[in-house]
């Protein structure tokens, strides 16, 4: 049974403790990996590429404390057996209070019995 609330909430945590090295835990980790960033253009393919894209936003092995702070809601989801899709509104508040939303689709799959990440697109909103 896919718990929508608990996955992607381990992607949440994920991403408010910067934590890099739980990447592999959540993500499939080769090259079938996709990942559509609201920060730049074009396709970010395999997991080599989508580590160093959360690099990038200052992830570290083991994470970091900061003021930021991200959220999903209006969660929605599909399930199709071998795969899940799941729809949401992001938000991102950065510690100088500005706030960032737009649209998020998470597609897991199972792998070993456990669902990964194989593809994120986010957009934005104006």
């Amino acid at each position: 049974m896919f718990e929508v609330e608990r996955i992607v909430g381990e992607w949440v945590a994920m991403w408010n403790s910067y934590d890099l090295s739980q990447i592999d835990k959540l993500f499939l980790t080769d090259e079938n990996l996709t990942y559509f960033s609201s920060e730049r253009e074009g396709a970010i393919r395999g997991i080599e590429a989508v580590r160093e894209h959360h690099r990038g936003f200052g992830f570290v092995e083991g994470g970091k404390v900061s003021e930021n702070k991200l959220w999903v809601e209006d969660l929605d989801t599909a399930d199709f057996g071998s795969a899940v899709v799941v729809t949401g509104i992001w938000f991102f508040r950065r510690s100088t209070g500005q706030v960032q939303r737009g649209p998020v689709t998470f597609v897991y799959v199972k792998k070993g019995g456990e669902y990964r990440l194989a593809h994120l697109n986010f957009g934005n909103y104006r």
